[in-house]
C-alpha cells in the first residue's frame, strides 16, 4: 500500500529507484484476471500470444543454464503465473472466436490463424491429431514424470533434513565453519525443502492446464458449430471448418508454450546439482568415451551397408561419430596434462587443519625442463617418448667429456606456457627457451645452401643459426639443398646439451666434488687422504674445478689436478693461482682440445707495447682504463672475425701473468674466445700469429 501511494505521488521516482519491481507481481495478476473478463482486440491477442511463447522459451533456457535448482528458486511461481496467463488467453481467445469466428480465419488474430493454417496445412483433421498428440505428450509423459520426480525429491528432501542439520552443527562445533556460514547453509537446506515442495504442487497446475486445454478446444468446436449454425445461419460444413481451424489454432498456440514450460520443469527437477549446466553435462558425459562412439559408429555403419537400408543417413551418422572419436583421442594427452596439473596445484590444507613442516619446503631442482602440453608425448615414457633416452645419453656423454656426472634433469609439464614451448632451468632460473613441433622437422642453414624452403622461419635455439620448420614431405628436398635436417626431439636434446656444456661450472657442486674424490679414493686412497682436507680444503678444490670448467677445460684428468694441488697447496692458498698452475700442467690437453692434431698453432697475439701497458695496470691494481678497454674489445672482435673467416679457432695467446686478467675481461663479451698463455704451450708445437691486437703482423 505504501508503494502504491508513493507511486501515485511521484511515479518517476519509483521507476528511477527500481521499486517498480515490487509492483510487477500484483499488476501481472490484475492483468491476467482482467483478460478473463474484458474483451481483447485481435492485435493485442497477437502480442500476448507472442509474449507467452517468448516467456516459455526464456524459462526453458534459464532452466538449462542453472547449476542447481535453487539458482531458479522462482520457478514454481513462474510456473503458476505462466499457467494462469495461458488460461486467461484461452478464455479471451475463446470469446473472440465465438463472437467473430464467422467473419474469417483472422477473426482471433494473425497468430491463431498462422497456427491453424501454416502449421497444420489448413487441414482440421491433421490439426486435431497434432493437438491431441501434444496433449498426450505433455500430460502423460513430461508433466507426469516431472511431477513424480518432484514428489519423490520433496519426500527425500524432508527425510534428509535432520541429517543435513546435524552435519551443519557438527562442522560448526568442529570449527570448520563459522556461525555466518552455518546460518547460510541452514537457509539453503530450508530453501531446498520449500522448492521441492512447491514443485510438487506446481506440477499439478501443468497437468490441469493440459486437461483444460483439451476441454477448451472441444468447447470451442461445439460452441462454434452452435453459434455459426444458429446465430449466423452457416452450414454445418462451413461452420465446422471455420470454427474447428480457429479452435485448433487457439489450442496449438497455447499447448506449445505449455509443452516448453513442462519440459523446463522436467529439466529443473531431474538434473543433478554439479558445477556444470545441463548442456555441458550432456556433452561432457555422453560423448566422453571415444570407444563408445567408435563402437556405435561401427554398428550404425554396418546397418547402413545392409541392402535396402538408407545408406546415406546411416553412413553419415557413422562418419560423424568416427570423427568425434578421432578428435577425442587426439585431445586425450592435453586433457590428461590438464588433469595432472589440476591435481598438482590442488589447494593445500588450511593452517587451521595442519601446521607447516619441513615437508612443505620444496628445494629447486639443479637442472630442470618444463614443456608445453603438445611436447608431453616426447617426454612421456608410456607414449614411447624419445627425449628421455636422449637425455640419458647426453648425461653419459658429458660425464665422459667433462669428467663429472651432471645432475638428473627433472622434466615436468607447464600449462602456463605455449603448447610447443620448452624451458630449461638451472637452479630454478631460466637459462634457455625454445619451440619444438613434434610433427615437423627443423631444416638448419649451415651457411651454404642452394635453395629456399617453404615453412615457418626460426632460429636454431642452440647456436642461433637460421632455420625453417618444414613438413616431413620436404625433408629430402631440404637435404638436397644442403640443409641440416633434424627432428623435434633432436632440437631439444641439442639445446639442452649446449646449455649444460655452457653452465658446467654452475652444475658442479660440492657434492659432485666429493663424489669425484670418492671415485679416486678407490684406486688412489693415499692421495686423497693426504690432500683433502689436511692440506687443501674441499671449498678451495671446488673453486679450482669450477674455474677450469668455466673456461671449458675438462676435469677428466683428476690425478694430474690432485698432483698439482698436493705440490703447491701447502704454499699457495689462492684458488685463482692454483687454477693457473693446474692449467699449465693440463696444457697438452687444452692445446689438443683447441687444435686437434695440429703441430703449428695459428693464434691471435698482443702487441708488445700493449702487453707492457696491461702489465703495468696489473702491477698497480688499477685495472684497464675505459678507453683502452673499449679499443681492446673492438680490436679483439675484429681479429676473431678474421680467424673464423680462415677457419681457425679463435684463440688469443698472451704472457702467462696476463692470461687471467684478459680471460675474465673478454669472457663476458666474447665467450667464444679462448685465452692461452705461453706457459701452457708445449715445446712440440710451433706458433704462428695471424693477427696482432694493438699492432700489425
Amino acid at each position: 500500500m505504501n508503494a502504491m501511494t508513493q507511486m501515485l505521488r511521484n511515479p518517476a521516482q519509483i521507476f528511477a529507484n527500481g521499486q517498480f519491481k515490487g509492483l510487477a507481481g500484483p499488476i501481472l495478476i490484475v492483468m491476467i484476471l482482467s483478460m478473463m473478463v474484458l474483451p481483447l482486440p485481435p492485435l493485442l491477442l497477437d502480442l500476448l500470444f507472442t509474449f507467452n511463447i517468448a516467456l516459455s522459451v526464456m524459462v526453458l533456457l534459464v532452466s538449462m543454464y542453472t547449476m542447481k535448482p535453487l539458482d531458479f528458486a522462482a520457478f514454481p511461481a513462474v510456473l503458476l503465473f505462466s499457467t494462469l496467463l495461458r488460461l486467461s488467453l484461452n478464455v479471451a481467445s475463446t470469446r473472440v472466436v465465438l463472437m467473430h469466428g464467422h467473419s474469417g480465419p483472422d477473426a482471433a488474430g494473425k497468430v491463431i490463424e498462422s497456427f491453424g493454417h501454416f502449421l497444420v496445412g489448413g487441414n482440421f483433421a491433421v490439426g486435431v491429431m497434432v493437438f491431441v498428440i501434444l496433449v498426450i505428450i505433455n500430460f502423460m509423459v513430461i508433466t507426469k514424470g516431472a511431477g513424480r520426480i518432484a514428489e519423490v525429491g520433496a519426500r527425500f528432501m524432508l527425510d534428509a533434513m535432520p541429517g543435513k542439520q546435524m552435519a551443519i552443527d557438527a562442522d560448526l562445533n568442529a570449527g570448520l565453519i563459522d556461525e555466518k556460514a552455518a546460518r547460510q547453509r541452514r537457509k539453503e537446506v530450508a530453501q531446498e525443502s520449500d522448492f521441492y515442495g512447491s514443485m510438487d504442487g506446481a506440477s499439478k497446475f501443468v497437468r490441469g492446464d493440459a486437461v483444460a486445454g483439451l476441454l477448451i478446444m472441444v468447447i470451442n468446436i461445439i460452441g462454434g458449430l452452435f453459434v455459426g449454425m444458429i446465430q449466423h445461419d452457416m452450414g454445418f460444413a462451413a461452420a465446422g471448418t471455420a470454427y474447428t481451424l480457429l479452435a485448433i489454432g487457439d489450442g496449438l498456440v497455447a499447448q506449445i508454450p505449455a509443452l516448453v514450460i513442462s519440459t523446463a520443469a522436467g529439466v529443473i527437477v531431474s538434473r543433478v546439482s554439479t558445477d556444470e549446466d545441463v548442456g555441458r553435462q550432456l556433452t561432457g558425459q555422453l560423448f566422453s568415451n571415444p570407444q563408445v562412439m567408435l563402437l556405435t559408429g561401427g554398428i550404425i555403419g554396418l546397418m547402413g551397408l545392409i541392402p535396402g537400408m538408407p545408406s546415406f543417413a546411416f553412413l553419415a551418422i557413422a562418419g560423424g561419430l568416427f570423427w568425434i572419436a578421432h578428435k577425442k583421442i587426439q585431445r586425450a594427452p592435453q586433457e590428461a596434462a590438464q588433469k595432472a596439473e589440476a591435481e598438482r596445484i590442488a589447494v593445500a590444507p588450511a593452517p587451521e587443519q595442519a601446521e607447516a613442516s619441513w615437508d612443505d619446503v620444496q628445494l629447486v631442482d639443479p637442472l630442470g625442463m618444463e614443456v608445453g602440453y603438445r611436447l608431453i608425448p616426447l617426454v612421456d615414457q608410456s607414449q614411447n617418448g624419445e627425449l628421455l633416452g636422449r637425455i640419458k645419453s647426453i648425461r653419459k656423454k658429458i660425464a665422459q667429456e667433462l669428467g663429472f656426472l651432471v645432475p638428473v634433469v627433472h622434466i615436468r609439464d607447464n600449462l602456463e606456457i605455449a603448447p610447443n614451448t620448452y624451458i630449461i632451468r638451472l637452479k630454478g632460473v631460466e637459462i634457455g627457451r625454445g619451440e619444438s613441433y613434434p610433427d615437423r622437422w627443423m631444416a638448419i642453414n649451415p651457411g651454404q645452401v642452394s635453395g629456399s624452403l617453404q615453412g615457418t622461419a626460426t632460429q636454431d635455439p642452440a647456436f642461433g643459426l637460421p632455420a625453417v620448420w618444414i613438413d616431413g614431405g620436404q625433408r629430402q628436398q631440404a637435404q638436397i639443398y644442403g640443409y641440416t635436417v633434424v627432428d623435434a626431439c633432436t632440437v631439444m636434446a641439442t639445446h639442452l646439451n649446449h646449455l649444460i656444456q655452457s653452465h658446467a661450472a654452475d652444475l658442479l657442486g660440492r657434492q659432485e666434488v666429493q663424489q669425484l674424490l670418492d671415485q679416486i679414493a678407490k684406486t688412489e686412497p693415499k692421495l686423497t687422504e693426504d690432500l683433502v682436507p689436511k692440506v687443501l680444503t674441499l671449498s678451495t678444490l671446488h673453486k679450482v674445478l669450477q674455474s677450469l670448467l668455466a673456461e671449458e677445460v675438462p676435469i677428466r684428468d683428476m690425478r694430474t689436478i690432485l698432483d698439482v694441488m698436493a705440490e703447491h697447496a701447502p704454499t699457495v692458498k689462492d684458488a685463482t693461482e692454483l687454477t693457473s698452475l693446474t692449467r699449465v700442467e693440463l696444457g697438452r690437453a687444452i692445446t689438443q682440445q683447441l687444435f686437434p692434431g695440429d703441430v703449428q698453432l695459428q693464434v691471435i697475439g698482443l702487441d708488445s707495447s700493449l702487453e707492457g701497458v696491461l702489465q703495468q695496470a696489473m702491477s698497480n691494481n688499477s685495472g684497464i682504463e675505459p678507453g683502452l678497454a673499449d679499443n681492446l674489445l673492438r680490436q679483439t672482435q675484429s681479429a676473431m672475425q678474421r680467424q673464423e673467416a680462415l677457419g681457425l679457432p679463435p684463440v688469443l695467446l698472451v704472457q702467462h701473468p696476463l692470461r687471467v686478467l684478459l680471460s675474465r675481461f673478454l669472457r663476458r663479451s666474447l665467450p667464444q674466445l679462448k685465452v692461452l698463455s705461453h706457459a701452457e704451450i708445449s715445446d712440440v708445437h710451433t706458433i704462428k700469429v695471424t693477427a696482432i691486437i694493438g699492432g700489425r703482423v
